[in-house]
């Protein structure tokens, strides 16, 4: 007899394919799908650079025939233009720095999963995610996954208890090359395939042409660069094109090594400085969610706080200031705080939650 029903997110990669077939191995009643994004399949797109290509799409297939499971494709790309690329574009357009992959995962991926999981008849979900979910008691926990470089929890705090409780990622248990390992074995098509590497709709990696694509020209608010006394070293074309820590284009020309600082999106104002003037003591935190279930308390001691996916975690004291906004107090000052990326909470390997950077203290 076949076990629960479990839907899979399938990209076409070797992770979400190992993950769909682990859960078969297990006994799991699996069913594939793929969600397409974009408005038209990026055909051209190599492989490595994104995701949702056609080429993605039938790998997904192929590996779902492999391994004899019902493979669905999803149009989610109305959702997707509304709730990542639209607010991607209004982000950046406002002076900050988003985080795509968040946004996707917590308005797009995970909601569809669920909502459409159970017109399938599903109990749980799973995605092919590096990140583990354990029960203690009667409650879950997130957790880092035991490869460390692949490790993609940060990606997850804003998962609720309920939300752990129904979804499964295999591959939080493995490293990367034990998940290569287990698609040869297999024998999966796709045990080879290079990884995606980049923002799945700006494979290009040209972050400024796609915002100028995608707003209005009386959108894109132009402004001075000053340095830390205020003055002006030269005018720029839009904030869209910096970023809290970036060194180069900044059009000032004068030879001299300079930072961008801080973002001032209502007067469109760059701030340039040394690279001292990009350290913080401590970060305001918004819309702050709790994987923990609860909030995480001060007299708990210290948590460790990561501001980019692939930043070294700083120790850090925790106050909570009202509401879903919390202000994080770093023990040593942390370089290139980044209004728009999400600041996450983590206590040893638990995330306990996160939320997104408004400002740097």
């Amino acid at each position: 007899m076949a076990g629960p029903r479990i839907v899979v997110a399938m990209s076409g990669g070797v992770d979400s394919s190992v993950a769909a077939a682990l859960l078969v191995d297990q006994g799991f009643d699996v069913v594939g799908v793929s969600m397409q994004l974009s408005a038209a399949p990026a055909a051209t797109v190599r492989a490595g650079q994104g995701c949702c290509s056609l080429e993605d799409f039938r790998d997904a297939r192929r590996v779902a025939n492999h391994l004899g499971i019902p493979y669905y494709v999803w149009n989610l790309q109305d959702a997707f233009r509304t709730r990542v690329t639209e607010v991607f574009t209004a982000e950046y357009l406002r002076g900050r720095t988003p985080n795509p992959c968040v946004l996707c995962n917590r308005d797009l991926k995970f909601d569809e999963l669920w909502r459409r999981a159970g017109a399938l008849g599903a109990e749980l979900v799973a995605t092919g995610h590096y990140a583990r979910v354990v029960s203690e008691g009667e409650r879950w926990c997130l957790l880092r996954a035991r490869d460390e470089v692949k490790d993609q929890s940060y990606f997850l705090f804003s998962l609720t208890q309920a939300e752990l409780a129904r979804t499964r990622f295999p591959l939080g248990e493995l490293t990367k090359s034990e998940v290569r390992e287990h698609a040869r074995r297999l024998g999966l098509p796709v045990a080879e395939k290079p990884e995606s590497q980049e923002i799945c709709f700006v494979p290009d990696r040209d972050y400024v042409g796609f915002v100028e694509r995608n707003a209005s020209p009386a959108a894109l608010k132009s402004g001075r660069v000053v340095d830390a006394d205020g003055a002006t070293l030269t005018q720029h074309p839009g904030i869209h094109r910096f970023t809290v820590g970036q060194r180069r284009g900044l059009g000032i020309g004068d030879g001299l090594a300079r930072w961008v600082t801080r973002i001032d999106g209502a007067t469109g104002t760059v701030h340039v400085g040394d690279q001292r003037a990009l350290a913080s003591r401590g970060l305001v935190a918004e819309q702050v969610r709790w994987a923990a279930g609860t909030p995480a308390c001060e007299a708990d001691g210290p948590v460790r706080v990561r501001i980019r996916h692939r930043h070294v975690p700083v120790t850090a004291r925790l106050t909570h200031t009202g509401g879903d906004r919390v202000e994080a107090w770093f023990h040593e000052p942390a370089s290139a705080v980044t209004p728009g990326q999400a600041a996450v909470f983590y206590r040893g390997d638990e995330v306990l939650g996160g939320g997104w950077i408004a400002a740097a203290l």
